[in-house]
């Protein structure tokens, strides 16, 4: 995942301070304020159904109009429609932005009885399982599937930027987040394990509120020391799928907003996308399921032996290695540079890593199981180390724990957990060939036997030159194989 910078909490205080949401901010040119007497709304309820409101913005400036409904939601445009299934007084505020300034109004609106049955529809019985669950409905992000947890530019659909695979986020407080949802009484319960998951942005909107015990955990960025309220209520509208939760409450990332837009919703799955407050511009998705979804997959051990010889004529038929931060000319399939004894066969893979990147790699990652290390645990190759790279320059490196500052005439190999994501490093075996022979081909095995209990590997990690450098250059390999 990639680190964003820090604001500075003198900036993160201006956000706090305007009561309406602070990436509205950026979308107008503002001035002086408009004649209080210019902004004006109506609001029309529906005749058959009086506890939904139509609000139209009559103003005689023209602008955009971003409205605050009083239950939780808002909205933004001339005309828009708020929910109120229960009756009470409200205060509906619109904030009119027009480029010679901004200008707020408020009405209030008294609803004079309950409607329950704007409760029924299709949301709220798959966010709380219905008005006769009483326990309601506990959601928690989707660990073990990829795509739970990711960020984008706010004007995009996906999480294009970054996207979580599963369990990438295990070693922080995000997996410990539950959200309890009931229908009666519109309630929401949130409970942790006492903090919170940020990024730099986020740490600072957090402290600006008072939170600002933090450390960093394994998983990158920050946990936050936070105690939720003994429960909270929500409100969904309907009309636009957005989902608000009172008293400044987030599902367990802070943002900075409360208000998140729903893009999917049913019994098995609650997909939400949240602008940041934080970082204007920016975008949060999370995918969340229900609890007692959340079980691990049950991944079976399978002794599937392969191999390549990269000598097909179509590249989709060899073995599915995929590229890392690699340079251009990476091919598989390559004319063989010495077609000589030990190594005659006319095709190759040329391996390049990439000048200016400091861990290119190509890798394996098995689909649908892991490893049987119990008796395939012997990978074999042949490679070729050309004595042309640069092997006496030392180039910069990814930080002070590495030492080695040259490309090196050396192959390492690394079986890794795919589960962890960016951090499946963490837990891998590695076995490095160094200090080889240059120009010829050289027949090399990698005896993974002293791992063979391990029972959560699925990749396989190729790494020529050695990586933590910004060095490149050219190797060749064939005759892969993973086998007994």
């Amino acid at each position: 995942m990639k680190k964003y910078k820090w604001i500075s909490a003198v900036w993160a205080l201006s956000l706090l301070f305007f009561a309406c949401e602070p990436q509205e901010l950026d979308d107008y040119d503002l001035g002086t304020k408009p004649m209080e007497t210019e902004v004006t709304f109506t609001t029309t309820p529906q005749a058959d159904r009086p506890n939904v409101v139509t609000f139209n913005n009559t103003s005689g400036a023209t602008g955009i109009a971003v409205w605050d409904f009083g239950n939780g939601s808002k909205g933004k445009g001339n005309q828009v429609t708020g929910e109120y299934p229960f009756a009470g007084n409200y205060t509906v505020t619109m904030v009119l932005y027009t480029k010679a300034g901004a200008i707020t109004k408020t009405f209030p609106l008294s609803i004079e009885s309950d409607d329950l049955s704007l409760l029924e529809h299709p949301l709220y019985a798959a966010l709380t399982g219905g008005a006769e669950n009483t326990e309601g409905r506990t959601w928690v992000f989707d660990q073990y599937n990829s795509g739970h947890f990711g960020v984008g530019a706010a004007d995009m659909t996906s999480p294009e930027w970054w996207a979580a695979g599963p369990n990438d986020k295990l070693e922080c407080s995000l997996y410990t987040q539950e959200f309890t949802f009931k229908q009666v009484g519109v309630q929401m319960n949130w409970v942790n394990n006492g903090f919170v998951y940020t990024n730099g942005a986020g740490l600072a909107g957090l402290a600006a509120l008072g939170y600002s015990q933090s450390v960093e955990p394994p998983a990158g960025d920050f946990d936050v020391a936070y105690e939720p309220l003994d429960a909270y209520t929500f409100s969904l509208n309907t009309t636009d799928s957005t989902l608000t939760l009172s008293d400044n409450a987030f599902m367990g990332h802070f943002a900075g907003s409360s208000t998140y837009e729903i893009l999917s919703l049913n019994e098995t799955e609650m997909y939400l996308k949240v602008l940041s407050a934080s970082e204007p511009g920016n975008a949060w998705w999370y995918r969340f399921i229900p609890k007692e979804l959340n079980v691990k997959p049950e991944v079976p051990l399978k002794v599937v032996p392969l191999s390549e010889d990269f000598e097909k004529a179509d590249v989709e038929d060899m073995l599915g290695f995929a590229f890392d931060a690699m340079g251009d000319l990476s091919i598989p399939g390559y004319q063989n540079p010495a077609p000589v004894p030990l190594n005659e066969s006319p095709k190759v893979f040329l391996y390049q890593k990439k000048a200016g990147e400091f861990y290119s790699n190509i890798f394996y990652a098995a689909q649908g199981y892991k490893f049987d290390l119990s008796t395939q645990n012997q990978i074999t190759m042949k490679v070729f180390i050309p004595s042309y790279n640069d092997y006496t320059t030392e180039y910069s490196v990814a930080g002070e724990h590495v030492t080695n500052t040259r490309l090196q005439p050396a192959v390492a190999v690394k079986l890794q957990n795919s589960d962890l994501g960016d951090n499946a490093w963490s837990t891998q075996t590695e076995i490095v060939m160094a200090d080889l022979e240059k120009d010829k081909w050289l027949e090399l095995t990698f005896d993974f036997s002293h791992v063979a209990d391990r029972e959560d590997y699925d990749k396989i990690v190729i790494q020529f030159g050695m990586e933590g450098h910004s060095g490149g250059g050219v190797f060749f390999f064939d005759d892969f194989s993973f086998s007994e």
